[in-house]
């Protein structure tokens, strides 16, 4: 089962490399990769849709018996392709794509491509893309008795769905949603630089993040001006001095980003703050 397990990483890999598909992307359906936002260039997402795995028989001896390396099984796997084209190169980009693919699965790889076909069109607005899902089938003859010393006593046939099995979310969470589960926010300190704007890294977008100074009023009357040591911004916007970044937030200081009398001092010198992110 390992040769199909890696079968999507090895074909992405394999198309990649192919000069006619040089402007194309690729990558695994599962593990799930994140696409540019918006989308640049087209992206192709390799998976595998369905296995079908049937009995082989081979020649047996005088006494009816088969040898290990006699048995082996047939597969029939279908790959999927979900075709991600910029809205700027229309929906041609996705048919393009497709018939580039399928050119040179058929013509220059050694699969045993059978048939091949794709759906209509769709948008997917969270990349600004067209998206095109199509599929090819493979017919392939695995022989693990050859590499193995697995024993097969009975002679049954075997049918994989895996493909819609594992992409099933009401019975599987993806590893973005373990994460959120584990870990729904995280907190964290730094100490201010003196800079009139730094960025914190986290190592994902937060939908919001809050950041405050311990020990002192959120804020204080500094004669004609009020300094303000809290901040928090949720998806596009926030109070002054702070914003969320696609890695993490900035946080800014000084009277030049001041707002009817409020100066944000989000990274005054040797100050610590702490701040709470949430995924």
């Amino acid at each position: 089962m390992n040769e199909m397990s890696a079968m999507p990483s090895a074909v992405a890999q394999w198309l990649s490399e192919q000069e006619e598909l040089k402007p194309v992307r690729f990558l695994t359906e599962y593990p799930p990769v994140r696409k540019a936002v918006p989308l640049k260039k087209v992206t192709v997402a390799v998976g595998i849709g369905e296995i079908v795995i049937e009995d082989a028989f081979g020649e047996s001896d005088e006494e009816n018996v088969l040898s290990e390396n006699e048995y082996c099984r047939r597969a029939r796997i279908k790959l999927t392709f979900s075709i991600h084209s910029p809205y700027s190169l229309g929906g041609e980009g996705c048919h393009n794509a497709f018939a580039d693919i399928i050119d040179a699965l058929t013509f220059n790889s050694g699969l045993e491509i059978t048939s091949s076909g794709c759906g209509d069109i769709t948008e997917d607005r969270d990349t600004d893309a067209f998206v095109l899902n199509a599929h090819t089938i493979v017919n392939t003859v695995l022989c693990p008795a050859q590499s193995t010393s697995l024993v097969f006593p009975s002679f049954l046939d075997k049918t994989l769905l895996c493909g819609s099995h594992i992409r099933d979310e009401s019975i599987h969470l993806s590893e973005e949603q373990q994460t959120y589960l584990n870990q729904p926010a995280a907190t964290g300190t730094y100490t201010g630089n003196g800079s009139s704007s730094r960025a914190v890294s986290l190592g994902f977008r937060p939908v919001a993040v809050m950041v405050y100074c311990g020990g002192i009023p959120f804020i204080i009357n500094n004669s004609s001006e009020y300094k303000i040591y809290f901040g928090i911004a949720t998806g596009e916007s926030g109070s002054p001095g702070i914003s969320i970044t696609d890695n993490g937030f900035r946080v800014a200081s000084g009277s030049g980003l001041s707002d009817h009398g409020s100066v944000p001092c989000l990274n005054e010198a040797g100050t610590s703050y702490s701040y709470v992110a949430f995924r």
